[in-house]
């Protein structure tokens, strides 16, 4: 039975929208013809309490800190703890990463984001031949357990959390980590981070893959395995919708397919025989903050709702299990090459809709970013920029301040429509991984990211210093970082030392043992932590992988 209520408000908007509104828009007209979000999504002119009439609206929202978790997962959200301000950084060696981490720290940031190369991140050795000229380029270079104990030298280990971007070799990494703690004497219960580990998003998105789906999951649920048993306060898997998004995804779009890369996780340690209660609570998220304020928002709110209904199917009887704890990271691909300062205000907005939408833990880019590596300055003002809006802005003295706002609520639950509506599609295609041997989430995005391009070449979308509000006259003065040429020297004689020093004859027969254990069905972390701590590299551990699971080469499908 429908609310007198909202029936007499639905009509009186009807009759608002008949008169005042069209005899406004009939003598002065609109900016435009059509209003849309970042990700082309038609705005109405105004949201009223009927867009968000349901009879269980209020068990939707409920309170923070309660089921279905839409208004957060903390009852005290920023009130009791600000996010952690976790600048993503690396370039060249570790040693000049190590400089970074310490400027940052020396100014506040509380914790660790590790950016590494394109060789590290494919698995191969600084020194590859297929990794000539790559070295240190778009992140810092990590090809052995020296280079990690070197990258956090006088950088306590037990004490600072540290997030690591890496996905295929991600087991080996995180293996140098725990032994370069180790070495720092720390134990396993006391190191605190997370790993990427998401190798679905990388044949959705990013392409940095190794070895071919299966044994890749494999890797994976091992990871969840073994942290829950070994290394109980590490976040094994940061299921990751920022890389779609980048590839050019809708804000939709970039939900709906992460929570199903998520999903697609979950089913997979289940079918191990993990329980749920066990590993769930270690799993977290990363998102990507783009342009759109309100979008942004909805999209976080209702990727909480959404995640915690889907864990309570699943059985889950702790709340804990239901989180969805997230990080963010501003839109690398939003800030322009051209008036780069104005990166620092598109950085602003979005680092407010990460905090506005309940995050905890964000990265704010540089305003150099579309230019270089980001100088210590820009990097300075980054990080600034967090700390006014947690200090200054008043913006973290309420929790979910825009609850109940009509427009908030509407898209929230717009995106919670259009995700599960994306779930059926995906599940008609046979699952997660039958839709990428098909193409589907490819083409997906490659239709918004050729449309979004479109939009701005035509002039229907405005990107300010790009194709309106042009400079003709700009002359950018930002300083540029330079990697160092002597780095690489420096990595190579590290590499060589390394290979020299060892006992080859341990080294070889730990990689052996892992080729063994890789043809059964055994967890594979202890024997890669073996490996590692018989300083054989990245690439040679890889390798070893490589050797039984293959790699991967995406089909052909457009």
């Amino acid at each position: 039975m429908s609310d007198p209520k909202i029936e007499e408000i639905k009509k009186a908007k009807k009759e608002w929208e008949k008169v005042t509104y069209a005899n406004a828009v009939s003598k002065h007209g609109e900016r435009r013809d059509d209003f849309v979000t970042t990700s082309s999504v038609p705005v109405r002119p105004l949201h009223t309490p009927d867009d968000i009439n349901d009879s269980d609206y209020m068990e939707k929202l409920n309170f923070p800190g309660q089921f279905p978790f839409t208004r957060g997962v903390q009852p005290t959200m920023h009130r009791g703890r600000l996010w952690t301000m976790r600048q993503f950084a690396g370039f060249g060696t570790a040693e000049e990463t190590n400089q970074r981490y310490k400027y940052l720290l020396a100014h506040g940031e509380t914790g660790l984001s590790v950016a590494f190369d394109f060789p590290t991140l494919y698995g191969r050795d600084s020194d590859d031949p297929l990794a000539e000229g790559e070295f240190g380029k778009c992140g810092v270079g990590i090809s052995s357990l020296k280079d990690m104990e070197t990258l956090f030298d006088g950088i306590p280990m037990k004490d600072v959390s540290t997030s690591m971007t890496i996905n295929g070799p991600a087991p080996v990494v995180w293996a140098f980590y725990i032994a370069a703690a180790e070495n720092q004497g720390a134990s396993r219960g006391q190191i605190t981070g997370t790993i990427q580990n998401d190798i679905l998003k990388e044949y959705i998105a990013q392409k940095s893959w190794i070895f071919p789906p299966e044994p890749s999951m494999r890797l994976i649920v091992d990871t969840f395995e073994f942290g829950t048993k070994e290394v109980p306060r590490w976040n094994t898997i940061s299921i990751s919708g920022y890389h779609i998004r980048e590839a050019g995804s809708t804000a939709l779009q970039e939900l709906a397919f992460t929570l199903a890369d998520g999903l697609a996780y979950v089913d997979a340690a289940m079918e191990r025989g993990l329980d749920l209660d066990q590993f769930a609570p270690r799993l977290s998220f990363f998102f990507n903050a783009h342009n759109d304020l309100f979008e942004e928002i909805g999209k976080y709110r209702a990727a909480r709702r959404i995640w915690a209904n889907e864990m309570k199917k699943r059985g889950a009887k702790k709340d804990r299990t239901m989180w969805l704890r997230f990080h963010t990271q501003t839109a690398g691909c939003s800030l322009t090459a051209q008036q780069p300062e104005n990166n620092i205000v598109r950085t602003t907005i979005q680092g407010l809709a990460s905090v506005l939408g309940g995050t905890q833990s964000l990265h704010t880019n540089s305003m150099d970013e579309a230019l270089a590596l980001p100088s210590e300055k820009a990097v300075k003002i980054a990080l600034r920029t967090q700390q006014i809006i947690a200090e200054e802005s008043g913006v973290v003295n309420t929790i979910d301040p825009l609850a109940g706002s009509y427009y908030v609520e509407y898209m929230t639950d717009w995106m919670e429509e259009g995700t599960y509506k994306y779930f059926d599609k995906i599940e008609a295609l046979g699952g997660v991984l039958k839709a990428i041997d098909k193409g589907f989430f490819q083409q997906e995005i490659a239709n918004a990211a050729f449309q979004y391009q479109k939009d701005i070449d035509s002039g229907e979308r405005t990107i300010v210093g790009v194709n309106e509000y042009v400079d003709e006259n700009e002359n950018i003065d930002i300083p540029i970082l330079k990697i160092d040429p002597e780095g690489e020297k420096i990595q190579f004689d590290r590499l060589r030392k390394i290979r020299s020093n060892r006992d080859q004859v341990k080294t070889d027969a730990a990689l052996e043992a892992l080729r063994k254990a890789a043809e059964g069905d055994e967890n594979l972390m202890p024997y890669i932590l073996d490996a590692v701590k018989k300083q054989a590299t990245l690439g040679e551990t890889c390798s070893a992988l490589r050797d039984i699971f293959g790699e991967y080469e995406e089909p052909a499908v457009f």
